[in-house]
């Protein structure tokens, strides 16, 4: 789906008080349509959320790197991490299979921990987009994936009852999710 009928889609979604205040926004570029460029949500023409695909991979570069580098991050390594490297390298010494299995669980939990940081790129927020399309408001709401929880908030189907309700839940949220529900709040 292209970009364009996608933010129609998502806009129209919106609920009525928050029309024209929440934003989607993916500037293209005509001269370099490979490049996905910036894309993000702004609310009251203020960039809230920026996803960037330019800096994701050297912030998910320096966060693995931080996780190796600190002595105080134990990651514990199971025995089926350890047989799966086996299956996947042949020929490495005992040793090496933890080493590589410790550094593939850094490298799962730096990307993890950049997008719980909701550090995202555009093609994450094209695919999360279509996903929000896709499924049912409750499964996005309940869902761990802060766009999911984004989108399903300022969402026309989610009511009042609903919305004051989850307060509790919120608390627990990652603090731009919270944002949006402040935001949701305000209106109703």
């Amino acid at each position: 789906m292209s970009w364009s009928k996608l933010k129609k889609q998502l806009e129209s979604f919106l609920c009525p008080a928050l029309y024209g205040r929440v934003e989607y926004r993916a500037p293209g570029y005509r001269y370099l349509p490979d490049k996905s460029g910036i894309c993000y949500i702004a609310v009251d023409k203020k960039n809230v959320l920026n996803m960037s695909d330019i800096t994701s991979s050297i912030k998910w570069y320096q966060t693995e790197q931080e996780i190796k580098n600190d002595a105080d991050i134990q990651i514990p390594i199971s025995d089926e991490e350890i047989e799966a490297v086996r299956k996947d390298t042949k020929g490495i010494p005992e040793d090496r299979l933890k080493v590589i299995a410790r550094n593939r669980k850094i490298s799962e939990n730096a990307k993890e921990l950049l997008s719980a940081q909701a550090s995202l790129s555009k093609s994450n927020f094209i695919v999360v987009a279509n996903t929000f399309l896709s499924t049912s408001i409750e499964e996005s709401i309940e869902s761990n994936d802060i766009l999911l929880n984004i989108l399903a908030l300022v969402d026309r189907r989610v009511g009042k009852k609903r919305i004051l309700n989850m307060a509790e839940k919120m608390k627990l949220k990652h603090p731009i999710v919270q944002y949006f529900y402040e935001l949701r709040l305000s209106t109703l």
